[in-house]
C-alpha cells in the first residue's frame, strides 16, 4: 500500500457495508423513502449513515436507468429553456459533466463496494471505460486537448472534478488503467489544469488537476500551482466567507470551503503545510455564521446562482469534526445536512426522467444558468463524500439537535453580522425561518451570463420558508422595489452599496440602474415575526412606484385574502392555508394590492404578493416610506400589537433621524448620513 492510500485509508476508511438494503424507489411519486429510520441517534431526521448511503444510491441508480452498456454516456434530457447544449459542439461537454459529476457519488460507493453493480452495469468499470473515451481520438466522448492559447473552459471545469474522484478512490478508477491511458489522461487534464482560469473558485479546479498529477510523479508547473493557491486565499473575508468574484452565496462559501479541506486532506498537508494550515484556519470560520443561514428545522433557503446544486451547499459540515474545533456541534451540523437532503429527495417535484431537475425543487427557468446542463445537478453529488467518513466518526454517532434555536427566545429575533463581506444572517425564532441580506451590485448590461443582476441576487431579503419569486412585465414584484422606467418598463433595484449594521438595522443605499435619479436609503430592521422597513426616498423626479412583500404559492386551495384593524394601521394579509403574509403601510404609501399571477413561483403555477404603491414627486425634501412585512403559521391569530408594533415616530436632525418607539418598550434610531 503507498503512503498515499495509507493517508486516505486513515482518514476515509469506511466499514464495508452490506448493499443488500437500499432505499426503495416504489412509492407512487418516486420520492427517496426512510428504511427503518433511527430517531434515537437522529430525533428530528430518522437519518444515519446508511440512509445518506441509500440516499446517493437512490441518486446513481437514477442516472444508470440511462446506461444499458459501457458505451452508453451519461447524457440526460434537455431541460427546454437556456440550459446548454444548443448544438452539437456542446455535446462531448456534457458527456463530460454528466460522467464526472455523477462519479461525485460513485466515488464513495466504490470506495466501500469496488464491485459496486447497478442496472446490471459494474459501475467501476463503466467508469473506467468512459475516462478511457475522453483520451481516444475516435470516440465521440472524446475532449479535444485545449488549445496553446485557449482560455478557461468547462472541461476544465469537469477536469477538476475528476481530479478529486482521482484523489478519493484511484484503486478503483486510475490504478487499473494502462500506463499509457494515465499518460494520454494526464496530458489530456494537463492541457487545462496547466492553463488560464477564471478569478474565482475555479482556480481550485486546476489546483486539484495539478497536485493529483504531482502525487503521481507527473511533471507540472508548480510555479502555477502555488500562484493559484496563493491567489485563492486572497479571496477570504471573514467569519468562513470567500468572496467569489464579486459574490456572497450559498456556493461562494461551500465550493471554498470544501475544496479547501479536501485539498488540504488529500495533498496540501504533504507537499504545501503552509498552505493547508491556512485553508484549515478558514475552514474552521465557517462555523462562525454559515450555520445560520440554515432554518430551524435544517432546511436551506433558495438564493444566488447555482441553485439546482441544493444539497451541495451541506458539503463541508461532515469535515467539521475533524477540522473545525472543539466548539462545534456536530448533532446540530448533521441535522441541518440530513434535513437538506431529505428537503428535495423527498419533493415530489424533484425528479423527472429519473434524474434531478434544474430548479429548486421541480423544473425552474428564472434560476436555470446558461453554464449549466442537465447533468449539472450532479454537482449536488459533493454532499456525499461525507460517507468516505468511517461510521464511528463522531459527525455520525452524536445525537442529532437543534444547535443555537434550541437556546433561542420566541419573542427575540437573532442577527449574525459577518462584518467583512458585509451580510446579515437573521434566524427568527417563532417562525423557524432564516434570512439573508447581501451583496448585489451587477447592471444588467455588464452581466454577460445573466444571472448576478437577476432576482437570485437582487432581493432585498431571502427567507428560507418563502423562496423567491421572478419578477412579472407589469410590476408584480416580490421582496423588491420596482419603478416604471424612461422606457415605461418596471425595473427593480439591483445596485446596492452597503453602509453599515447598527444597532439591529442593516443599511445600504440603492440607485437605479438606467436612471440615477431614482435612488433611495434602505433600513431594514428583523422583528420577532418579520421585517420593519424604514426607508428614504431621495428621489428627485416623478416616478411610479411599488414595494413588495414576499410571495404565497397557491396549494391545495385557493389563496385567502382579508384585512385587520390594529389603532390607525390597517393590514393586508393573504392566506395559502400553510402560511400568511401582512403587509401594514405605516407612511408615505398610497394603497396596497393583493395580485394574484401566474408562472412565476417555484413551488406552484399560482401565487400571490401584496405590493404596496405610491406616485412619487419631484422634491428636494426626502420622503420615507415606512412599512411592515409580517409572516405567521396559517391558522394563528394576528395580535393588535404585532399588526401596530409601533407606539410614536419622532424625526429629528433634519429628518435624518428617526427614533422609534414601540409598544413593548424598546426604541431605536434610524440614523442617516
Amino acid at each position: 500500500m503507498t503512503l498515499k492510500k495509507k493517508a486516505l485509508t486513515l482518514f476515509f476508511a469506511v466499514l464495508g457495508l452490506s448493499f443488500a438494503t437500499q432505499a426503495q424507489n416504489n412509492n407512487s411519486n418516486n420520492t427517496f423513502q426512510l428504511d427503518n429510520p433511527n430517531y434515537d441517534i437522529s430525533p428530528y431526521t430518522g437519518m444515519t449513515r446508511q440512509h445518506w448511503h441509500d440516499a446517493a444510491l437512490y441518486l446513481l441508480k437514477g442516472a444508470f436507468t440511462y446506461i444499458d452498456d459501457l458505451d452508453d454516456p451519461m447524457k440526460f434530457p434537455k431541460q427546454p429553456g437556456k440550459s446548454y447544449p444548443h448544438n452539437e459542439g456542446r455535446v462531448p461537454t456534457e458527456k463530460l459533466e454528466g460522467l464526472c459529476r455523477t462519479l461525485f457519488i460513485a466515488a464513495p460507493l466504490l470506495h466501500e463496494n469496488p464491485e459496486l453493480t447497478i442496472n446490471n452495469i459494474n459501475v467501476g468499470e463503466y467508469y473506467r471505460h468512459q475516462i478511457k473515451q475522453l483520451i481516444n481520438p475516435d470516440s465521440p466522448a472524446y475532449i479535444v486537448h485545449r488549445a496553446k492559447n485557449g482560455g478557461p473552459s468547462q472541461n476544465l471545469v469537469e477536469y477538476g472534478a475528476l481530479a478529486i474522484s482521482l484523489f478519493v478512490v484511484p484503486e478503483v478508477i486510475w490504478e487499473p488503467l494502462s500506463q499509457q491511458d494515465k499518460d494520454d489522461l494526464a496530458a489530456s487534464m494537463l492541457s487545462y489544469g496547466d492553463g488560464p482560469t477564471v478569478d474565482s473558485n475555479w482556480k481550485f479546479f486546476n489546483i486539484f488537476v495539478l497536485s493529483f498529477f504531482k502525487d503521481q510523479g507527473y511533471d507540472v508547473n508548480e510555479e502555477l500551482l502555488e500562484k493559484y493557491l496563493a491567489r485563492s486565499l486572497t479571496h477570504y473575508r471573514s467569519d468562513g466567507w470567500y468572496n467569489d468574484s464579486p459574490a456572497y452565496d450559498y456556493y461562494s462559501m461551500w465550493a471554498f470551503q470544501l475544496y479547501g479541506v479536501l485539498w488540504t486532506e488529500v495533498f496540501g498537508n504533504k507537499y504545501y503545510p503552509e498552505y493547508a494550515e491556512k485553508f484549515l484556519a478558514n475552514f474552521k470560520d465557517l462555523y462562525n455564521s454559515y450555520p445560520h443561514m440554515f432554518a430551524k428545522d435544517g432546511s436551506m433557503m433558495m438564493y444566488g446562482r447555482s441553485i439546482s446544486y441544493r444539497m451541495g451547499s451541506i458539503s463541508p459540515f461532515p469535515f467539521m469534526g475533524k477540522y473545525g474545533g472543539d466548539d462545534v456541534n456536530l448533532g446540530w451540523l448533521r441535522m441541518i445536512s440530513s434535513k437538506t437532503i431529505l428537503q428535495f429527495l423527498q419533493h415530489p417535484d424533484f425528479l423527472k426522467d429519473n434524474v434531478p431537475t434544474l430548479g429548486f425543487y421541480g423544473a425552474y427557468e428564472p434560476t436555470v444558468q446558461n453554464y449549466s446542463c442537465r447533468g449539472s445537478v450532479f454537482w449536488m453529488g459533493k454532499a456525499f463524500l461525507s460517507l468516505l467518513l468511517p461510521e464511528d466518526n463522531p459527525f455520525w454517532t452524536v445525537k442529532e439537535d437543534q444547535g443555537d434555536w434550541k437556546d433561542y427566545e420566541n419573542d427575540k429575533v437573532y442577527n449574525y453580522f459577518a462584518s467583512s463581506p458585509e451580510l446579515l444572517i437573521t434566524d427568527y425564532p417563532e417562525s423557524g425561518a432564516s434570512e439573508i441580506r447581501a451583496w448585489c451590485h451587477e447592471k444588467v448590461k455588464d452581466d454577460w451570463q445573466k444571472f448576478r443582476s437577476t432576482e437570485n441576487y437582487n432581493r432585498l431579503s431571502y427567507n428560507s420558508i418563502f423562496p423567491w419569486q421572478a419578477d412579472g412585465s407589469n410590476g408584480e414584484v416580490a421582496m423588491n422595489y420596482a419603478f416604471l422606467n424612461q422606457k415605461n418598463e418596471w425595473e427593480v433595484f439591483r445596485l446596492y452599496s452597503f453602509q453599515k449594521f447598527e444597532d439591529g438595522a442593516y443599511y445600504r443605499d440603492a440607485v437605479l440602474e438606467t436612471d440615477e435619479q431614482i435612488k433611495m436609503n434602505l433600513v431594514d430592521i428583523p422583528l420577532p415575526n418579520g421585517i420593519l422597513r424604514v426607508d428614504r426616498n431621495i428621489t428627485d423626479k416623478d416616478v411610479k412606484m411599488r414595494l413588495g412583500h414576499y410571495a404565497l404559492p397557491e396549494f391545495e386551495t385557493p389563496i385567502t385574502s382579508t384585512t385587520k384593524k390594529a389603532g390607525k394601521y390597517k393590514a393586508t394579509i393573504i392566506d395559502n392555508g400553510k402560511h400568511q403574509l401582512a403587509m401594514i403601510p405605516v407612511m408615505g404609501w398610497t394603497d396596497l394590492e393583493v395580485i394574484e399571477t401566474e408562472g412565476l413561483h417555484p413551488e406552484s403555477k399560482k401565487s400571490s404578493i401584496i405590493n404596496a404603491t405610491y406616485q412619487h414627486k419631484a422634491s428636494d425634501t426626502p420622503e420615507f416610506h415606512i412599512s411592515l412585512m409580517l409572516w405567521k403559521e396559517s391558522g394563528k391569530k394576528w395580535k393588535s400589537k404585532e399588526i401596530n408594533p409601533i407606539k410614536s415616530l419622532e424625526f429629528t436632525n433634519n429628518n435624518k433621524s428617526l427614533i422609534l418607539h414601540f409598544h413593548n418598550g424598546d426604541v431605536k434610531t434610524v440614523q442617516f448620513d
